[in-house]
């Protein structure tokens, strides 16, 4: 038999991210989860649907690797340190 819900560490090793960051996104409401009594647990197949219409909601970084510049050269966001 299949196991559906998972705990906190157990998704995190799913997931390849660290616990803390699970809790983080549970906190947040990022990813659903059930709390029985004291204890989280999480369907894996709904964590990895909320997860993906998260990431469709992202802006597109694709802009640099198409040409666009800002204006400055590569590596020239940095603040140049002060001479001594």
């Amino acid at each position: 038999m299949k196991r559906t819900l998972l705990s906190v560490k157990e998704l995190a090793n799913q997931l390849g991210i660290s616990a803390d960051s699970v809790y983080r996104a549970y906190r947040r409401k990022e990813i659903p989860a059930a709390q029985i009594n004291r204890m989280i647990r999480f369907d894996f197949e709904k964590v990895c649907q909320a997860m993906e219409k998260k990431a469709r909601g992202m802006p597109n970084r694709e802009y640099r690797k198409q040409g666009a510049t800002g204006g400055a050269a590569a590596g020239a966001h940095r603040r140049n340190a002060p001479a001594r």
